[in-house]
């Protein structure tokens, strides 16, 4: 494995003890009934019932079984054993059937050639891939003909501005260089020791362009001017739900959308 993927499975390690119990992700809600999914998956995805959904870079699995919930068979894929054993573990405590691989989601040849209805992935994920064309080939390689892809995800502007969202501090365009950070807590809130990581910008334009030299055909592409995190410090909410950039609010775009069909 290319060390700096083997880097970020250490820190999604960390983050996969943290977050489970953090308050970003409300698990006492969840562990009632409530699911983790936002609004904006849930309209473009539509109905699951009785559908097979593979959850690329599903962390510790509540949006994995908040599909199942919805009446999906879902199989989720992460990175991180800590998360998968953690997701299997909230399966197991709630009843709910669901299969999770330990993988890279680049190359999960633990899923052999099982095909799927959806594949689906979402918030904070492409920016932790190195090769797009691999990962859209991932998808096509799992998708059913007729299948659906669905992604929901920050949109790549943010990564170049800094934390006040005010300067441009690095490039919106893929250089094909890793990005390297030492992170000290996870963005669901809590801290740990320091431990490296590697990001990579993809814009808009190399995320499209990879799922259309997979064969996948677009069916939709939105932007959106607010986020449903509130992830960053500049963001405020402007109505349940909804953040926007405090001092460009409706301005920038901060969420984007694709759906594409095999």
């Amino acid at each position: 494995m290319d060390s700096r993927i083997t880097a970020n499975r250490r820190l999604w390690n960390e983050w996969a003890r943290i977050n489970q119990e953090s308050a970003f992700y409300d698990m006492a809600g969840f562990r009632a009934g409530q699911t983790s999914l936002k609004h904006i998956e849930l309209e473009e995805v539509g109905d699951v019932a009785g559908k097979s959904l593979l959850h690329l870079q599903c962390h510790f699995g509540q949006d994995t079984l908040s599909w199942a919930r919805r009446g999906a068979q879902v199989t989720g894929v992460d990175l991180s054993p800590e998360a998968i054993a953690r997701a299997q573990a909230l399966a197991q405590e709630l009843g709910i059937d669901a299969r999770f691989v330990c993988a890279d989601v680049l190359d999960p040849t633990a899923l052999g050639d099982a095909q799927f209805d959806i594949v689906f992935t979402s918030y904070g994920s492409l920016n932790w891939l190195p090769d797009l064309d691999a990962w859209a080939g991932v998808i096509a390689r799992h998708l059913k003909p007729g299948g659906r892809f669905h992604i929901v995800e920050f949109h790549p502007i943010i990564s170049a501005l800094d934390e006040d969202a005010k300067q441009i501090t690095s490039g919106y365009f893929n250089s094909g260089e890793a990005l390297r950070f030492e992170s000290t807590t996870s963005y669901a809130g809590g801290e740990h020791a320091p431990i490296e990581c590697y990001e990579w910008p993809h814009s808009l334009a190399e995320i499209v362009q990879a799922l259309l030299d997979a064969g996948l055909m677009l069916t939709s592409l939105k932007e959106f001017p607010y986020c449903v995190h509130k992830c960053w410090n500049f963001l405020v909410e402007s109505e349940p739900g909804r953040f926007v950039v405090n001092h460009h609010p409706g301005k920038l775009p901060l969420l984007f959308s694709i759906s594409a069909r095999k």
